[in-house]
């Protein structure tokens, strides 16, 4: 039980009505859960693509976009681990394994998992993952399995994907809303819960040059707010979000135009976090700096990916602690990303449900 009430009836500090850190903390639901996450921001990552192969092809793919697909695959497991070695003395501290589709190649996820144990793996569920490789997995939902035939030419997917993490801890699914799946959400997340299963949410955030019918308008990004608050009532065991997860997510603007992206490709600086330290290795485990982003080839100004949003939202502390609610919105935020992202990290409930529009970008 929080004391919401009681810290909002003490005085602001400033006319500005900007509070202490130390006020804000003074609730102690509030000072519980920073100590919860604080624990957790020894995480530093980078993202390999893992192989440039993969057994579909959807509509919108952000792989098959720019110069990282046409890498030559390494899949020498003795060359992965020597890299691994290597970010763990860099300070990487979380893998992200991705690329094309990383379930081709376990033999290698099998050598990531050995030496680095903390990482997530993005794969699009067709073939399951060893057991021996104990990542979070993200698995990518656009829809029911209609929709998956159309845009992904999988069929029945979804059951598939079901049937491959039945019961697995490993598994976290990842529904993509794009401007034509909304509606589909409720059934999707109803499946997915029936089976016992977990289930965030993700924004479809267009590659750079798309011109297909998934992008995102205001109309859908208003929808897709509301559905995603409703399945967080409906379905509080299965559901790992938070209001302010929504909020931030469906604003008309982008997270860069809004927070300020932290990722090399659009962050010059090269003296702290992630502009230091994140890398975006090719299948050939080259990177390119100018290229270095959680999902290259995206397109900055409509990237609204959860990926993202785990580093850039995440990384303005300091300006979302300012007001209680606000920083009690962004500590819901900083918990969902550690419960999607890292595993055996338990979500605790959020602690505001209203809906708190993100500080604005200093000029």
């Amino acid at each position: 039980m929080n004391q919401t009430s009681t810290l909002a009836s003490s005085r602001c500090n400033t006319e500005s009505g900007i509070w202490k850190f130390s006020e804000i903390l003074a609730d102690a639901a509030v000072r519980e859960r920073w100590e919860k996450v604080r624990k957790y921001f020894f995480l530093r990552e980078s993202s390999y693509d893992m192989t440039t192969r993969c057994n579909i092809r959807c509509d919108g793919c952000y792989y098959y976009e720019g110069q990282k697909q046409f890498a030559q695959c390494n899949e020498n497991p003795k060359a992965w681990q020597e890299l691994m070695s290597q970010e763990k003395k860099r300070g990487i501290t979380f893998v992200v394994l991705a690329g094309a589709e990383p379930s081709l190649v376990p033999r290698i996820l099998e050598t990531c998992y050995e030496e680095v144990s903390l990482g997530c793996i993005a794969t699009n569920g067709f073939i399951r993952i060893p057991e021996s490789v104990g990542y979070r997995i993200h698995i990518s939902v656009w829809g029911n399995d209609r929709t998956s035939l159309r845009i992904r030419r999988a069929k029945n997917l979804l059951l598939k994907q079901l049937d491959n993490y039945q019961n697995d801890p490993r598994a976290l699914f990842v529904y993509t809303f794009t401007r034509n799946n909304i509606d589909e959400a409720h059934e999707v997340v109803k499946m997915i819960a029936g089976h016992g299963g977990k289930v965030t949410f993700n924004m479809f955030s267009a590659p750079v040059g798309y011109e297909g019918n998934l992008r995102h308008d205001l109309k859908s990004l208003d929808l897709t707010r509301r559905v995603m608050l409703d399945l967080l009532a409906q379905y509080p065991e299965n559901v790992i979000y938070s209001t302010y997860n929504a909020v931030a997510h469906t604003q008309p603007s982008g997270l860069h135009q809004i927070y300020g992206c932290s990722y090399p490709r659009m962050n010059p600086s090269e003296d702290i976090g992630l502009g230091r330290s994140f890398r975006q290795y090719r299948a050939d485990l080259s990177w390119d700096r100018e290229k270095a982003c959680c999902v290259p080839d995206t397109d900055c100004n409509d990237c609204r990916h959860y990926a993202s949003g785990s580093a850039v939202v995440t990384a303005r502390l300091h300006r979302h602690a300012t007001q209680p609610d606000t920083f009690r919105s962004w500590l819901d935020y900083v918990d969902t990303y550690l419960a999607v992202w890292v595993m055996g990290y338990k979500k605790s409930d959020n602690l505001c449900p209203e809906q708190v529009e993100p500080p604005q970008r200093p000029e």
